[in-house]
């Protein structure tokens, strides 16, 4: 696609979120439909949640629209997955649902992509090169699908911060798919960076309103899935687009998993709310906000820069 035109869509794209996103938030304050804030919160006024539903109908009107009529290469298991999991987190926004039920939904919407794309046998890692899993990589990448859709909504703690990832990691699949020969799954990739500065505008430090567990959800779900996407467009690659994945999310999977691992070595119930991110320990220290998102997406950005230079050296 002509890059003159993938700039107007990506533009009309942010517009759209930008309107939709304060359309919203005029709503929910009419609904008072709030994030009440309580001892485990970042912030400490009740402020307007769920703005990231903007995120979840712009991206997934403009995937089916442009899959179905442009590049020809529509997948229903990424639309019904991707919507199973906004409808769960949405109503977990509004009603609380058990973690029991949206863990089960994520796995569905996971199972889902895996018996339509496949998973990834094999995995390419810098100095290693190709590590054969077989099945197992089927068990890898379920694991990988449900972890990323939780994670990202666990880093969504503070102000900017999941919207600031999102538009990092947008732009990482917009230049890497034109690198790696995947142009219309990194146009995705843009349409996401795009809709979530939309929504950024609105959310950045003193936020005006939250993006909540269904747009978390769904941009965890969706960097995810995009690498598996990627690979039914770019099959003399897709061993390498796994560690792709990790790299252009890096920060949201290591806190994440650091602090996994750290809770349950002190014996903590991993499963009961928290404040030990290491995002959350800078924010208690005394650093805004601000200051933690931009610090994540500068070093998203280096990686970016890294993977970019990875792949040009190698070919």
């Amino acid at each position: 696609m002509d890059k003159i035109l993938v700039f107007i869509i990506i533009f009309i794209i942010f517009i759209t979120s930008y309107l939709g996103v304060e359309i919203f938030r005029r709503w929910s304050l009419r609904r008072k439909i709030f994030d009440v804030p309580n001892e485990r919160s970042s912030h400490t006024t009740p402020t307007p949640r769920g703005g990231g539903i903007i995120i979840v109908l712009v991206c997934l009107i403009f995937y089916t629209g442009y899959t179905i009529f442009v590049s020809d290469n529509f997948l229903w298991s990424y639309l019904l997955g991707a919507s199973l999991i906004a409808v769960v987190s949405w109503l977990d926004d509004i009603f609380d649902i058990s973690f029991v039920w949206r863990i089960l939904v994520h796995s569905v919407s996971a199972l889902l992509i895996i018996l339509t794309l496949g998973f990834f046998g094999e995995i390419y890692f810098p100095l290693v090169e190709k590590t054969e899993f077989g099945i197992f990589g089927a068990i890898l990448t379920f694991f990988w699908i449900v972890w990323l859709t939780n994670a990202y909504n666990f880093m969504d703690g503070i102000d900017g911060i999941a919207g600031m990832q999102a538009i990092t990691a947008g732009i990482g699949w917009l230049i890497i798919g034109e690198l790696l020969g995947f142009g219309d799954v990194g146009i995705y990739g843009g349409v996401i960076a795009a809709s979530s500065f939309g929504f950024l505008i609105h959310n950045w430090q003193p936020a005006k309103i939250f993006m909540g567990d269904v747009g978390s959800a769904f941009l965890g779900y969706s960097f995810a899935v995009l690498p598996l996407l990627a690979k039914n467009r770019s099959s003399d690659n897709y061993s390498l687009l796994p560690v792709i994945a990790v790299g252009l999310v890096f920060l949201f999977v290591s806190d994440t998993l650091i602090t996994f691992f750290s809770r349950i070595l002190k014996g903590e119930k991993i499963w009961q709310a928290h404040r030990r991110h290491i995002y959350q320990r800078f924010v208690i220290t005394g650093f805004s906000h601000r200051f933690v998102a931009l610090l994540y997406s500068f070093i998203s950005f280096i990686f970016i820069g890294i993977i970019i230079f990875w792949l040009k050296t190698r070919s």
